[in-house]
């Protein structure tokens, strides 16, 4: 007869597994609905026409983030683009409060993220060299920045930090990797609000006629971008 030691760990083992199924099963179900779905509706600006900058889609594979060069960005617009002075590049991404914060999270803190609301983190990471080098086993796509599209994709990014009245948001800790920092953020991290809507807002944000409601995976918010940018790198499976 088997121990109750060993009753717990086969216990845990199956609901281990059965929270696997389910993640398996609720990604084959968003890639379905996802496919295709977004559509440009203009062309996307001349990129080699002054005065366009250009900023960059990133995709580590089930996350996507967004890249600026800190040199474009208004400080004033962003304060908190000044905790990394020596950083060349900035990348910002959104997530949930547990889940993101947390090196090697397991099933059941990914269940927790996507079933039902909870609070959401941003993570930003300064870099010195350009995207691709920093990032050699992600897509990066290259999009053109207008003088509008980079006033209305700052105002983004400042309005996704959770400020309750202060100018500049003090960092809660270390992020993932390099040189980084997690700080609260405004919003309810779900199924249907994850960090692929979030980079498709900051999309719309830029200037770019998408659907950020239906951006729910990162192939879905790299396939938009695409169409729209200039892909500088594959991930490489794909190369």
């Amino acid at each position: 007869m088997p121990l109750p030691a060993e009753n717990s760990v086969a216990a845990t083992r199956q609901l281990r597994h059965a929270s696997h199924t389910l993640l398996l099963l609720l990604t084959a179900v968003l890639c379905y609905a996802c496919a295709g779905t977004i559509t440009p509706s203009q062309p996307p600006p001349a990129s080699g026409t002054l005065p366009y900058k250009h900023f960059y889609i990133v995709s580590h594979g089930w996350h996507t983030g967004v890249v600026l060069r800190r040199a474009d960005i208004p400080a004033t617009l962003w304060p908190e683009s000044r905790d990394f002075p020596t950083a060349g590049y900035l990348e910002v991404g959104w997530g949930e409060w547990d889940f993101y914060q947390t090196p090697g999270a397991g099933s059941g803190l990914a269940l927790q993220a996507v079933l039902w609301p909870n609070a959401s983190v941003l993570q930003v990471v300064g870099f010195r060299e350009p995207p691709g080098v920093t990032f050699p086993e992600s897509e990066i796509v290259e999009l053109a920045l207008s003088p509008a599209g980079l006033d209305g994709l700052v105002h983004y990014i400042h309005h996704s930090y959770a400020r309750d009245g202060v100018s500049r948001v003090a960092a809660l800790g270390q992020g993932l990797y390099g040189d980084s920092r997690f700080y609260p953020a405004r919003g309810r991290f779900y199924l249907f609000n994850n960090c692929n809507v979030w980079t498709a807002g900051a999309l719309q944000a830029a200037g770019y006629p998408v659907s950020s409601t239906l951006a729910l995976t990162a192939e879905s918010v790299m396939e938009s971008a695409r169409r729209f940018g200039r892909v500088i790198q594959r991930r490489p499976a794909e190369r």
